[in-house]
């Protein structure tokens, strides 16, 4: 069974990919993501962006460039799950289950609210002026993004990290609310490179859009490039004169795309006395070398938007096969169960023993695909389907399943029905398999042993309505 570990990373939807989002995350997200232990999610956080942007044709086309810029840089939608958070309905659900767990006085101490009414005062203006509910609950959105996908390591800059912490809070809270024995989320950790790399922008200071010092990654192109590497602030040394290479911006930007040895030339050229000019040449040349091959492979995807949305839709629909069973599980915890779920009496007094007999249940979801559950006597969950396009497709494999012990028309085995276990993004799971077929799935659990003790139960169950069936059919015969 896979133990990889799980790492997720939002990419902001607001403005144009820069030198220093290249350098800083872009780089060594991917290189992170390629480790064989890592199960990778990134998405466009383009909820998060309607927080601080108003403009709607800023939002949209910051979406299809940032999607465009971290395909062309490398990102394999066949290794990892890239999808907009904006495409799993189950994330803004799940805010709202955390919403009612999650105290005021949380919300109270985040960092961005506090400056925001921070500045309020210091103007004048009334606490909370001009702050939305957007910017007050920010804190709980990011950890349902992280909790929905049980996030064990999330990548961010130091700012950040207490965010994370407030999702553990958030998520500590809720398993002792509705944990039943068993957490539903895990604990994520911030993980922050102190070692990141921090390119100076076109001043000196941190290349940043606020300071509007930085340097395009693709936009305009190579002249766009080489115009804006020849507006880096140098001193008035001369030609000939030796240069400090380690107060130069030139250099810091040489060193993030050079190899040590390129990097320690480039460092005593400048000693000897290079130009300016020819150092800014020479660095253009050097991040152009690499980002070209990037640059075309961008462009090409600019000019095909409907394969970028393509790969965003494949992405989505892997990120929900996730989220809607363990999202289902949640919504139970919490008490939002099919009525067929709660057993009455018939003096209208909750039954302590609930239903009797196993059952399949059908449903609609709520994005259009319909399901089928599998319901021990009990009223415990064994079994969610996938999703089916038509009512009829869920109707029929309830029929198969339900019939093929009474009428022989299969066993448990190699060749017709198999439980195994897998590894679910909420912990320990297993798929009912139907030659060889996924049908349903079953968990997560937090423990492997709980997962098996479940597993024993589905069969047993099902093996209890085979014998019924039988038994029915015997006596209507």
């Amino acid at each position: 069974m896979s133990s990889k570990i799980r790492i997720l990373t939002g990419i902001t939807t607001t403005g144009t990919p820069h030198l220093g989002n290249y350098v800083g995350a872009i780089r060594p997200a991917l290189a992170a993501a390629c480790k064989p232990d890592t199960q990778a999610f990134f998405f466009l956080a383009d909820y998060h962006a309607l927080i601080k942007c108003e403009d709607p044709e800023r939002i949209a086309r910051s979406r299809l460039e940032i999607a465009a810029t971290w395909l062309a840089a490398g990102l394999d939608p066949q290794h990892v799950t890239f999808y907009r958070q904006s495409d799993i309905p189950e994330i803004t659900e799940l805010t709202w289950l955390l919403t009612c767990v999650t105290a005021k006085g949380l919300m109270n101490r985040a960092h961005a609210y506090k400056a925001a009414v921070d500045q309020n005062l210091a103007t004048g203006e009334d606490a909370d002026a001009g702050i939305s509910m957007g910017l007050y609950s920010y804190p709980v959105l990011m950890a349902a993004d992280i909790l929905l996908f049980n996030a064990h390591r999330v990548p961010v800059g130091r700012d950040q990290v207490q965010h994370i912490e407030m999702a553990r809070d958030i998520a500590a809270r809720f398993n002792h609310l509705f944990g039943a024995g068993r957490g539903h989320f895990d604990l994520p950790a911030a993980v922050v490179d102190e070692h990141m790399a921090t390119l100076p922008g076109l001043d000196g200071r941190k290349m940043s859009k606020s300071y509007n010092n930085t340097i395009p990654l693709f936009a305009g192109g190579e002249k766009k490039l080489r115009e804006t590497i020849a507006r880096i602030v140098t001193d008035s040394r001369a030609p000939g004169e030796a240069k400090d290479a380690e107060g130069s911006n030139l250099y810091a930007i040489y060193r993030a795309f050079a190899t040590a040895a390129e990097a320690e030339a480039f460092r005593v050229a400048l000693h000897d006395g290079l130009s300016w000019g020819e150092a800014k040449q020479r660095l253009f040349e050097r991040v152009n070398g690499e980002l070209m091959p990037l640059r075309e492979r961008y462009e090409a995807l600019m000019a095909r938007p409907a394969e970028i949305e393509q790969i965003l839709h494949q992405g989505a629909v892997k990120a929900r096969a996730l989220a809607i069973p363990f999202l289902s599980q949640l919504r139970a915890a919490v008490g939002l169960r099919p009525l067929q779920q709660v057993g009455v009496s018939k003096t209208g007094k909750k039954s302590k023993k609930g239903s009797k007999q196993a059952r399949f249940v059908t449903f609609r979801e709520r994005d259009g695909h319909f399901h089928f559950r599998f319901l021990a006597a009990d009223g415990e969950e064994l079994l969610l389907s996938v999703p089916f396009e038509r009512p009829q497709e869920a109707g029929d494999w309830v029929r198969v399943l339900g019939k093929a012990g009474g009428a022989s028309a299969f066993i448990w085995g190699k060749n017709s029905l198999q439980v195994v276990p897998t590894e679910h993004v909420g912990g320990h799971a297993y798929e009912l398999l139907y030659s060889s077929e996924r049908v349903a799935m079953g968990g997560p659990w937090t423990e492997a042993k709980e997962r098996d003790v479940a597993a024993r139960k589905l069969v047993r169950e099902i093996e209890l309505l085979w014998k019924k069936l039988d038994a029915d059919e015997s006596a209507s015969g």
